[in-house]
């Protein structure tokens, strides 16, 4: 599971950087400034969660007792980007609006930082 956070942290780093230099460098132009701004909320937030999993991968090698919880963290920091990130993604490159999914991703994103903190606690 280590290494699956890993890679999956590292995947998403490099294509918050992809979609932060499309929003930044062509989004604009081709989308429209609102669109640009969707992108870029979602670029940082990607990049702030696919560091997140590789931090939960470094957690369950230091405290493996608490691979459950890191796990979960890992889980709710997917489900947030997913949710929050590509709802911006969708709603910048399509128009479909899935206003009431991007928040539950933040809801997300929060569970996910403070079960980390668990998993540290414990740990």
């Amino acid at each position: 599971m280590e290494r699956f956070f890993f890679v999956l942290g590292a995947v998403l780093a490099g294509v918050a950087v992809a979609a932060g230099a499309y929003g930044a460098h062509g989004g604009e132009s081709a989308l429209g400034p609102d669109q640009a701004r969707w992108i870029a909320k979602a670029a940082r937030y990607q990049m702030y969660h696919g560091l997140a999993l590789l931090t939960v991968s470094w957690a369950i090698g230091q405290w493996p007792k608490q691979v459950a919880v890191f796990r979960a963290a890992g889980g709710f920091f997917l489900a947030g980007t997913l949710f929050f990130c590509g709802s911006l993604y969708l709603m910048a490159f399509s128009g479909v609006n899935l206003g009431y999914i991007t928040p539950l991703g933040g809801v997300a994103f929060m569970i996910g930082w403070f079960t980390l903190a668990v998993g540290a606690w414990r740990g």
